[in-house]
């Protein structure tokens, strides 16, 4: 899972980044690309771990990557390629006062950088486009589906509507290729003053897709304390939880993730799919070849397993189950997948 962390100037994208990671930059390195991969936290995984006690825990690995500050620059057409290869964009919207700043516009800077994605997606529909019907002009064969669905996207960001507005065009197969960036999930991250816990007006935009709020500044101070005395400032600001928890958190809901787990005789893992994914899908995150031996899997749920006490004692009780290739996987399942190659 890999998120790219986008805004205009002096929205506060590498504050917020450093307070995502814990990762400081000096001033000198504060223009070049970073990226971090952090690790998702899962009690579940920590209170399987207390009973199994394996020499390996595995957590969900998230990467957060900040382009460097020319690929911020939404001027050229060609910086935006930096977060192509993302499975979603965090956009960082200032909604902090400061010297030296103009008053914070946060529900116009949320539109204003839409319109640089969906200028971009423009770009390369049209060149794409044009290059297909030059080809069929010459004799060559288009795919009239893609044909169709570029067409669409056209008409669409003429009409100044991101992509992500539209499932069936931003999850197109053959669309993929294009990584087109007002299709991929966007949670919006406002940035705020230290002393503002709360959401700026934003004309209903929360409504439309998921919004949070950071104290960037501030949680970038407290995520490089000591523990015990950045939980007592959280709980001097009101924090419940840390930003990179609250961030994940909201990651999974934008991304439509759930976490399963397997235990090996070396490790407790925990996987992340999407939500609706069959048995023998999930099978294959794990290693192809599971996919294609797969015989059955035995799942028992995590809740009905910490109250049985042990995998022993929930198979006893029956609630260990045999599920096929069609079974959806639920959040929380731990699962052994069976399979011969």
């Amino acid at each position: 899972m890999k998120l790219g962390i986008t805004g205009l100037p002096q929205s506060g994208r590498s504050t917020v980044f450093e307070a995502l990671t814990q990762k400081i930059g000096s001033g000198e390195h504060k223009a070049e690309e970073r990226i971090a991969t952090i690790s998702v936290p899962d009690h579940r995984v920590d209170r399987l771990n207390d009973q199994y006690k394996l020499p390996k825990t595995i957590y969900v690995q998230v990467e957060y990557f900040l382009p460097g500050t020319k690929a911020g620059d939404t001027k050229d057409q060609s910086l935006w390629n930096a977060v192509r290869d993302c499975d979603a964009l965090i956009h960082v919207v200032r909604n902090h006062t400061g010297f030296g700043l103009d008053q914070k516009t946060p529900y116009e800077d949320v539109l204003k950088l839409d319109q640089e994605l969906m200028f971009s997606d423009l770009v390369v529909a049209e060149k794409r486009l044009e290059r297909m019907e030059l080809d069929h002009q010459r004799g060559k064969k288009m795919n009239p589906e893609e044909h169709s669905l570029l067409l669409d996207c056209r008409s669409h960001l003429e009409d100044d509507i991101p992509l992500r507005t539209f499932p069936e065009i931003a999850s197109a197969p053959l669309l993929r290729g294009y990584a087109f960036l007002s299709a991929k999930p966007m949670l919006v991250l406002f940035n705020n003053d230290d002393d503002d816990a709360g959401m700026p007006d934003v004309e209903g935009l929360t409504q439309k897709q998921i919004c949070l709020v950071i104290r960037g500044k501030l949680e970038q101070e407290l995520n490089q304390m000591p523990t015990e005395e950045a939980a007592e400032f959280r709980a001097e600001f009101n924090i419940s939880a840390s930003a990179p928890e609250r961030i994940i958190k909201g990651s999974y809901e934008l991304l439509d993730l759930i976490s399963f787990f397997t235990i090996g005789k070396k490790e407790i893992r925990a996987w992340a799919i999407k939500k609706d994914t069959p048995a023998l899908d999930a099978a294959e995150v794990i290693h192809t070849d599971m996919k294609k031996g797969f015989i059955r899997a035995e799942v028992v749920s995590y809740d009905d397993f910490m109250k049985a006490g042990s995998y022993l004692e929930a198979k006893k009780k029956g609630v260990v189950r045999l599920e096929g290739k069609t079974y959806e996987v639920q959040d929380g399942d731990i699962i052994q997948f069976r399979f011969n190659v």
